[in-house]
């Protein structure tokens, strides 16, 4: 009787997948001033998931060529700032609010911190002030465009970090027909809320529709 040999077949380990390439990728990015949080926000969102980043900063673009007052005096500023306090003292959110007119030096108009704040959270309020004072446009439309560029606000425009932050809070205050004059500032929440926050003590002082202009959640 003829025998018949039984065929064994010996699947190959799969090859070990190298990460170096990915490693000196990011060791290069890292050297070039791309904060490695930045790289990890990229790479979760992944190829094609970029929009909601696209959207905010075309919404901030419209908040901030929508957002415009007629002419702005100290009574304008207190009328921010107490509409600010207000909204924050019946949220039960401690915040400090800053509202100033620019120039050398600037004239701050009004000013308040809740409780809960600290002295760190006025350093906050005068780092946004730099960026919006230097670049005018909001501090969280400054951060959102580092992020789309993935780069660090240094690598970025060569200023100390430890003066400048493009963080959510500092909205520029734009008069119609004259231009970026002052901001108002506030330091206390998460910095997309402390932005919306401005946003919408600013649609009930000039009579926009906050729920049009405001950012979504995240």
């Amino acid at each position: 009787m003829k025998a018949f040999s039984r065929s064994v077949i010996v699947s190959k380990p799969e090859p070990r997948r190298s990460f170096m390439p990915q490693l000196h990728m990011l060791a290069n990015r890292i050297r070039q001033g791309v904060t490695p949080s930045i790289l990890i926000q990229t790479a979760l969102r992944g190829s094609g998931s970029s929009m909601p980043l696209q959207d905010d900063i075309a919404a901030l673009l419209k908040q901030e060529s929508t957002l415009t007052l007629p002419g702005f005096t100290p009574d304008v500023a207190w009328q921010i700032g107490t509409t600010i306090r207000e909204l924050a003292v019946a949220r039960k959110v401690g915040l400090v609010v800053d509202v100033r007119r620019f120039g050398a030096p600037h004239q701050q108009l009004f000013y308040c911190a809740l409780d809960g704040t600290t002295p760190d959270n006025q350093r906050w309020v005068a780092r946004k002030i730099a960026t919006v004072a230097r670049f005018h446009k909001s501090s969280y439309h400054i951060g959102r465009l580092l992020e789309q560029s993935a780069l660090s606000f240094n690598a970025r425009y060569n200023l100390p970090e430890e003066d400048y932050a493009a963080h959510g809070g500092c909205f520029p205050i734009n008069v119609a027909g004259t231009g970026i004059v002052g901001a108002v500032t506030v330091s206390g929440l998460p910095q997309r809320e402390d932005h919306n926050l401005v946003v919408e003590a600013l649609c009930l002082v000039t009579g926009r529709d906050n729920a049009a202009l405001r950012l979504p959640p995240e």
